[in-house]
């Protein structure tokens, strides 16, 4: 027995994407017709068609991107999650845009600004950079943790951790921006990539000796951990056992039990 054909009208009702947006997926290659009619050109979809409508159906209310929907939904299961953060974060930044222009609009509705003021302000509130700096510097973290990670999660992890040292350098204190350095180092030492794990050691270091506002007793001697680890990846053993020795001299100093903790485990990861 044949399997039961939908018209465009029945597959339209069924998934919730009107008969134009259907003709459109089909000239995409997006979801095409199981079967047209040589004479009367009907389209024709299966029932088995209809859970990949409703897919789209529902991405499309998300937002997402026609040119992205097919790779998305024929991506591995392992990808799927990826993909739809790297969504999430567009929408969020979205939203952040729109949030900003609300509240300028208020303000031009209740007087509290002049339309032709020459101003020039951040879009994006300090908090917003506070939230975007830690989030992204947490998930960069989590990609660095990972066991293996394709080429694209790679890149990724480097767009992320300076996008949070960036926003670190807008609303953070100098402890801030050197602990993202410090982030930085250590992605690009993960990578193998050692020119810019080593200038960004050095420039984390720098701060931390240098000090500042924000900076706690560990500091330094992450900064100098961080070091060692990006001497490594250059293929220097030997500086970096003598910034693993500093390290641990530093922490000595260092009250903290689990700060020293922390600190002791990623030396310990480091093979001098």
């Amino acid at each position: 027995m044949a399997a039961e054909k939908l018209t465009i009208g029945a597959f339209s009702r069924a998934t919730g994407l009107s008969p134009k947006a259907l003709r459109s997926y089909d000239r995409l290659g997006l979801l095409s017709p199981a079967e047209v009619d040589p004479q009367t050109r009907y389209r024709l979809y299966t029932r088995e068609q209809v859970e990949r409508g409703r897919a789209i159906h529902r991405l499309r209310e998300l937002e997402v991107p026609l040119r992205e929907i097919g790779d998305l939904l024929d991506a591995p299961s392992g990808e799927l999650r990826d993909r739809l953060l790297v969504h999430q974060r567009r929408l969020a930044f979205r939203s952040t845009e729109l949030q900003y222009a609300l509240a300028q609009l208020q303000h031009l509705i209740e007087g509290k600004e002049n339309l032709m003021s020459d101003t020039t302000v951040d879009p994006v509130e300090a908090a917003t950079h506070r939230r975007l700096a830690a989030d992204l510097f947490n998930r960069s973290w989590r990609y660095l943790e990972l066991d293996r990670r394709t080429p694209e999660q790679d890149d990724e992890l480097v767009h992320c951790v300076h996008a949070s040292c960036w926003h670190w350098r807008q609303v953070g204190t100098p402890a801030h921006v050197a602990r993202g350095e410090g982030q930085c180092s250590r992605v690009y030492a993960a990578l193998g990539r050692a020119e810019p794990a080593l200038h960004h050691a050095q420039r984390c270091l720098d701060l931390a000796r240098t000090g500042g506002a924000g900076f706690e007793e560990w500091d330094l001697a992450s900064a100098l951990e961080v070091m060692a680890r990006a001497k490594l990846a250059a293929g220097d053993s030997e500086e970096a056992a003598d910034y693993v020795e500093l390290s641990r001299r530093e922490l000595e100093t260092v009250a903290d039990a689990d700060d020293r903790t922390v600190i002791e485990s990623q030396l310990a990861e480091l093979p001098v």
